[in-house]
């Protein structure tokens, strides 16, 4: 199988050493996205922009895989504070319809740049 390693500048790149996402085996995993602005390198305000900007960001990945959000089989969504969970998901609820793609929701004690919110996905290509 080969692996082709997925790359735009319509999300922010790679702070370390790794790839936005991985494309093998007819699927796509993107690397955890945060809430960043990829043209200002910023964060948004609030982990309801945050979660905004993770998903665009996931969004441009798949879009640089030749796959959509509605390809998405699995969703793992990591917030600093669990009380942030309501504003996160109704976020999210915008950005996928049914049938809704599995996912796992964690609290987690950091995130890279102390950022609120990191969302990774795995789709399958269209």
């Amino acid at each position: 199988m080969t692996k082709n390693i997925l790359s735009t500048t319509k999300a922010p790149g790679a702070i370390g050493p790794y790839s936005q996402g991985v494309e093998i085996g007819g699927f796509v995993y993107t690397s955890g996205q945060l809430g960043l602005n990829p043209e200002t390198g910023q964060f948004g305000e609030g982990v309801a922009e945050q979660t905004r900007y993770s998903l665009s960001n996931v969004r441009a990945i798949l879009e640089a895989a030749g796959t959509t959000l509605d390809q998405v089989v699995k969703t793992t969504v990591f917030l600093k504070d669990m009380n942030d969970f309501a504003a996160m998901n109704e976020v999210y609820g915008s950005f996928f319809a049914e049938p809704y793609p599995a996912r796992s929701a964690v609290e987690v004690a950091r995130l890279p740049k102390d950022g609120l919110v990191e969302i990774e996905v795995i789709a399958v290509k269209k």
